[in-house]
């Protein structure tokens, strides 16, 4: 069985932290911190490779960690009253493009959660409830809804991640099957 270094004792949301938050500011930020610590955790020791192989048809940990930083950042663009740029689309285009270093992957990645925790902050609660529009089809939503969705997504995201890399290890162990 592959080694995978240890979690931390407990979850961000049993750590007392960002207290001086409110409960919703704080659920959405932990989430964002658990799916840094995981991401950090199980791609790790992934070889750079393997954080682009896709096995038995799965999308790549590359594509996860890519999609999980641009969703936030697009998210976060509707919840501030924002259109998306040219840009933010040329992103969601690559997003499955097999290319970059291991570095440079989760360095995005990184930089893509700090941005959204603070773009996440700079959002007072007392606007959680204003209306926003999602799209070219101007989808109902609201800003609270647009950034626990962001939390929603990530963890899904990560959570098949997670998935990726257990099958990577489990045909390091048994490169056969």
């Amino acid at each position: 069985m592959p080694q995978i270094k240890p979690g931390p004792i407990s979850e961000p949301w049993l750590r007392g932290t960002l207290a001086e938050l409110s409960a919703e500011q704080r659920a959405v930020l932990h989430a964002l911190e658990l799916a840094k610590e995981d991401i950090e955790r199980w791609c790790g020791d992934l070889s750079e490779d393997e954080l682009h192989s896709s096995p038995y048809g799965l999308p790549p940990m590359a594509f996860h960690v890519r999609h999980i930083a641009g969703s936030l950042d697009r998210l976060l663009t509707y919840a501030e009253e924002n259109l998306l740029s040219d840009e933010q689309m040329r992103q969601l285009a690559a997003e499955r493009n097999a290319e970059g270093s291991k570095e440079k992957i989760l360095a995005e990645f990184e930089r893509g959660i700090r941005a959204a925790e603070r773009r996440i902050r700079s959002i007072d609660v007392a606007r959680w409830s204003e209306p926003r529009t999602v799209g070219r089809k101007k989808l109902p939503t609201t800003v609270a809804g647009l950034l626990i969705h962001g939390a929603d997504h990530t963890q899904r995201h990560v959570g098949q991640a997670i998935t990726t890399a257990k099958v990577l290890l489990g045909l390091r162990d048994h490169p056969s099957d």
